[in-house]
């Protein structure tokens, strides 16, 4: 079988190549479950400036957010303002089939998108918790964290949908309405997991730094403002090539992220979106979790001026 091919207009090279290492796949494998899932995938990624990480052969897998110069024409881009790099850095947004397929060809295997669209970069669509499991723990906590977050949001009368992150761990999504700035719903987002900290402190934390965390399970609430989020149906580059794939909240006991790979994830799919099925409806957030979260200093700055204090207690011994 050749190792070339066009669809759609795109021309892909080198499809038996194998992926990278301990994929388990070649980069036609890649190809064709994107090409398979691209209107599900697609949904999720339309108008959202889209950040790939791509696996080239005899590299290391890197991040790549500003297109290429030699990006076709005919794929649409948007200029974001990069305060952290002071810089417009030129985001791709994959909203059909070819550019997909471009994309793949580019050997792009992971897919993170903004949580806000071009033209309403004020606009989060949804708040998310990013459950992070302790060195070698099994996925059964991450399990019981999701189910812990749930209850710290509907105790407030919100409700969420869950999917694998693709690697160890599980994201937890609330839709919402056009009515809070990224500012507010990053206050909330902190308010959801401190409050699910409080219910099961034993379990979960919301310390960033990796050596306070002492086994439990992280609740990361640093998705929000300009953060990026792998896609429900990407594919992550691990062992295997796994995919983000959405699970129903009684299911998640009977699941492993290793159930949900590029070779099974189409057939689980079907003809349906258990992504759009699974989700609610956008919702309002609580004015009490935004209050909150304004008293929860920001996580990463918290770890920053923690890092600061441990550097000067080392000077001054």
């Amino acid at each position: 079988m050749s190792g070339d091919e066009e669809r759609d207009g795109v021309s892909l090279t080198n499809l038996d190549q194998p992926l990278f290492k301990d994929a388990g796949a070649t980069k036609r494998d890649l190809v064709d479950y994107l090409d398979a899932v691209s209107s599900n995938i697609i949904a999720g990624l339309r108008d959202r400036p889209l950040s790939v990480i791509r696996a080239l052969r005899g590299q290391k897998p890197f991040m790549q957010k500003n297109t290429p110069k030699y990006t076709p024409s005919w794929v649409k881009t948007v200029q974001v303002w990069a305060e952290a790099s002071k810089r417009e850095v030129s985001y791709a947004l994959c909203n059909d089939r070819r550019t997909l397929l471009w994309f793949a060809n580019q050997r792009a295997v992971e897919y993170h998108p903004t949580l806000t669209r071009a033209g309403h970069e004020h606009e989060p669509t949804h708040l998310i918790i990013d459950i992070d499991p302790p060195e070698g723990a099994g996925f059964e906590v991450v399990v019981r964290a999701a189910h812990v977050v749930r209850q710290a949001l509907a105790d407030d009368g919100l409700q969420a949908a869950a999917k694998t992150s693709g690697a160890k761990g599980m994201h937890v999504f609330v839709p919402l309405k056009a009515s809070a700035g990224p500012e507010d719903v990053a206050a909330a987002t902190r308010a959801v997991a401190a409050r699910a900290e409080r219910l099961d402190p034993d379990l979960t934390t919301t310390q960033y730094v990796r050596d306070e965390r002492h086994g439990k399970v992280f609740l990361d609430s640093t998705r929000a403002g300009g953060a990026t989020v792998a896609a429900a149906y990407s594919p992550r580059v691990r062992p295997g090539v796994p995919v983000s794939f959405p699970v129903a909240w009684d299911h998640l006991d009977r699941v492993s992220p290793a159930d949900f790979t590029i070779h099974t994830a189409p057939q689980l799919i079907g003809d349906d979106d258990p992504w759009a099925k699974l989700m609610p409806e956008p919702q309002t957030l609580p004015p009490d979790l935004i209050e909150e979260g304004h008293t929860i200093p920001v996580a990463r700055v918290q770890a920053m001026h923690e890092g600061k204090r441990r550097a000067r207690e080392r000077r001054d011994t």
